[in-house]
């Protein structure tokens, strides 16, 4: 077989994967109304089964904190049995899935939230790009700052998302801290610039993140618990003074809690943050490492036989091709993704994507 180490188990918490082909979680603005997964995800999900683990994509703990439009939610009855629907189809053909649960922060908008102001760590908004809204594109608003007494509700809001989550039928969850969504924004210093005991040191900035992970690992048990992070994503208008000492304290902190993995976005998607902070993570986090962005099966594998790494988390590739362990498997060419499909609504593009059988007919 090809890639060798990249087609060996894993033991990953709670789970031995067949192999180490991860689905990263990819916005794709497929939800019915209401933020409900509907037939069109449980298809979506369910033909990229064969991987070691999916990771499902952004979902909404909270009601009121849309960013995206589209995406889907857990905070809700509807929207627990389509994700029902979802985590079903998966078993039905024998994959694994967990949930990435998700706050916008800053990145909402009040035209996608019945008016409501955003919230953050600090006032400052994003200014790098725009958000898409009933109304067109619109500039990103001015968050309000978040007092230290209403963290307690953010916390049990993922919390309840856990339990959720759980009732969804998934076999884990991951907690989304990447990206430049809320708890990232607490994370780094270029969107959080309180005081207090949530603002100022490392140590203070990594806290709510840290809080989060212990209460959803009361509901789960932290060895169906995963965690994904950005380090140099620029994304959202995000950026850190000191990555990695961040980093390297935050690795060290998880692994007193015993998660599942650590999943680790390794570049910056607009190429404007360079550096290497997968060595350092590696040699500060002892758990099990997933990496993610721009990987071949070819560096996949290499990185995975020389220890670097334990998985890697494959995204655009994924996107368009729902058989992509066999391709890879089996040394076949890609489907190529069309990205004027990326987030607009039904099926083309998101399920008409051929699979190896089909496109070799």
């Amino acid at each position: 077989m090809r890639h060798p180490a990249l087609f060996s188990t894993l033991t990953l918490g709670a789970f031995t994967l067949p192999n180490r082909v991860v689905m990263a979680p990819l916005t794709r603005a497929r939800a019915e109304e209401n933020h409900v997964p509907g037939d069109l995800m449980a298809e979506h999900y369910s033909d990229r089964a064969s991987g070691g683990l999916i990771i499902a994509e952004a979902t909404m703990a909270m009601e009121g904190h849309s960013a995206f439009w589209h995406e889907p939610g857990i905070y809700s009855e509807a929207q627990v049995a389509g994700w029902k629907k979802v985590t079903d189809a998966v078993h039905e053909k024998g994959g694994r899935i967990f949930l990435q649960i998700w706050h916008g922060g800053r990145a909402c908008h009040s035209l996608l939230n019945d008016g409501a102001q955003p919230v953050a760590a600090s006032p400052i908004p994003i200014t790098n790009d725009e958000t898409h809204t009933p109304e067109g594109k619109k500039p990103y608003e001015v968050p309000r700052e978040l007092r230290d007494d209403e963290l307690s509700a953010i916390i049990e809001g993922f919390t309840q998302a856990a339990r959720n989550a759980k009732a969804a039928g998934f076999d884990g969850i991951e907690i989304h801290g990447a990206n430049g969504y809320l708890l990232d924004g607490f994370l780094r210093d270029a969107s959080n610039q309180r005081s207090g005991p949530y603002g100022g040191s490392i140590e203070n900035r990594c806290r709510l993140l840290l809080e989060v992970l212990k209460a959803v690992s009361e509901i789960w048990g932290s060895d169906r618990v995963g965690l994904r992070v950005s380090p140099l994503n620029s994304f959202n208008s995000m950026g850190d003074s000191d990555p990695v000492a961040l980093y390297t304290h935050l690795a060290q902190k998880l692994n007193d809690l015993n998660l599942a993995y650590l999943h680790v976005m390794r570049g910056d998607v607009l190429g404007e943050l360079e550096g290497d902070l997968l060595t350092p993570i590696r040699s500060a986090y002892q758990g099990t490492l997933i990496s993610n962005m721009g990987y071949t099966a070819e560096e996949a594998d290499q990185d995975i036989a020389a220890g670097q790494i334990d998985a890697v988390a494959f995204g655009v590739p994924y996107l368009a091709n729902p058989d992509l362990p066999e391709r890879f498997a089996k040394g076949a060419g890609l489907n190529e993704p069309n990205s004027a499909t990326f987030y607009t609504p039904g099926p083309k593009g998101y399920n008409d994507y051929p699979l190896l059988e089909e496109s070799s007919v």
